[in-house]
């Protein structure tokens, strides 16, 4: 027999009692309630098999609690109680979606018939649900385009985060794509049928910041007319994205501390406490570390949404995805009348040669420009604006950047690999070592 876990909805207490001692002999887990109200906040706070309801309920009765755990949490199986005189809403309540009805006085036999079939359907569910993820993830990629050695290893790690529910944080400079990760690791995840909540922590003020997160209640502030939902209330069972997440103010990193920790929160201007059930993916572009030395950011925050860190390469750094990620961005963004379909050598030369400070973000302008002034079919070195950084060194001595790195595979590959005695051959801490060996892709 499938042992399941079982939620019973039932307003007397005898035969809530009843349904209870025969469920658990049976070797289920059961939780009971006496009202559907206490029931759904039950279901918000864990997961369940099955619901056994009355559909003769004080206040919301059950067929108003089918709907909501059909529309709220759609692999509930349901099983509706029903007197003689309700068959007809049992009826109602089988074309809502409920799995069957069982009549008053229950017999025992039949609920466990019952209660066994529910469940092996509910398990059935799961695993074709199980099975189409398995599909979709291994036919789905990330929406970030690049093949390079640096790119296929951030690709690979994104799929292993996605599979995770730990806290993700993003570093980069700015325009390397840290969004595009976020937005990858929330689609190829457990979470990707729910909202991806982008929020750019440096746009909105304190106050507006603390509104927009949170949300308000009626007349927490002047010209509050209503309450509002906020982005963590609107992003419930998805993932919220914190881009630029060093910029959130000291008494924001407070309040997110503690969602992050006890998964509730208070609107401005509330008294209650609401639960939430999100995955936080954050993004920065500076050095969180030197923030929380400087007083600037806290370091149990810190230590809370860095539970795994990913790095994403700025553009030098994997320049042969160049080419592919002008095809991509001509394809992107061509409108009708646009007729640019591919680049001429001498132009890609050009964009090859460049250092890119603006990353990827630079490069889809640089396209983007050319397709709205260009007139023929190919993108020529014409098109491209003028003062493009380059990053080639034309100087016969080696760029620092290059020695650093060469120094350190010698340090390492004299020392065997070992870390510790390379980062003190090298005068620096094994945590600034590893900093330098993921910079110049030595890890």
């Amino acid at each position: 027999m499938t042992a399941g876990t079982i939620l019973v909805v039932e307003d007397e207490r005898i035969a809530r009692e009843n349904l209870t001692h025969v469920l658990h002999g049976a070797g289920h887990e059961v939780t009971a309630f006496a009202s559907a109200e206490e029931a759904l906040r039950e279901l918000a706070r864990r997961e369940y098999d099955l619901v056994i309801t009355d559909l003769m309920l004080p206040g919301m009765d059950g067929i108003a609690l089918l709907d909501r755990i059909q529309t709220d949490h759609p692999a509930v199986m349901v099983i509706v109680i029903t007197g003689h005189a309700t068959v007809s809403n049992a009826v109602l309540a089988m074309q809502k979606g409920a799995h069957s009805y069982i009549e008053k006085p229950v017999e025992l036999e039949e609920l466990r018939l019952q209660v066994e079939r529910a469940l092996e359907r509910h398990a059935l569910s799961k695993e074709v649900l199980r099975l189409r993820r398995i599909i979709d993830r291994d036919s789905a990629d990330v929406p970030f385009v690049g093949q390079s050695r640096p790119f296929a290893r951030l690709k690979e790690t994104v799929r292993q985060l996605a599979q995770m529910n730990c806290n993700v944080l993003i570093q980069g400079e700015t325009g390397t794509g840290k969004e595009l990760v976020a937005r990858g690791i929330h689609q190829l995840g457990p979470r990707a049928r729910k909202r991806f909540v982008p929020i750019n922590c440096g746009t909105f003020t304190a106050e507006l910041m603390d509104k927009e997160l949170f949300g308000h209640e009626r007349e927490a502030f002047t010209g509050a007319h209503h309450g509002q939902k906020g982005l963590l209330e609107a992003a419930d069972q998805g993932t919220v994205f914190f881009d630029e997440i060093g910029e959130l103010p000291l008494n924001l990193q407070v309040k997110l501390l503690r969602v992050l920790q006890e998964h509730r929160f208070f609107r401005v201007g509330g008294t209650k406490e609401l639960p939430v059930d999100i995955r936080v993916v954050a993004a920065t572009n500076h050095d969180l570390r030197e923030l929380v030395e400087q007083g600037r950011f806290r370091q149990d925050l810190f230590y809370r949404l860095n539970v795994v860190t990913l790095q994403v390469p700025p553009l030098r750094d994997h320049s042969e995805d160049i080419p592919l990620l002008i095809g991509h961005f001509l394809e992107k963004h061509r409108q009708p009348g646009q007729t640019i379909t591919t680049i001429d050598q001498d132009a890609l030369d050009v964009l090859m040669r460049c250092s890119f400070p603006g990353n990827v973000r630079e490069l889809e302008n640089i396209v983007q420009r050319a397709l709205a002034l260009g007139r023929g079919c190919r993108l020529t070195r014409d098109l491209l604006p003028e003062g493009l950084a380059p990053s080639r060194n034309n100087s016969p001595l080696p760029p620092l950047e290059e020695l650093e790195r060469e120094h350190i595979r010698r340090v390492l590959a004299a020392v065997g690999g070992n870390k510790t005695q390379a980062a003190r051959i090298l005068g620096i801490d094994r945590v600034s070592l590893w900093r330098k060996l993921k910079r110049h892709d030595l890890d």
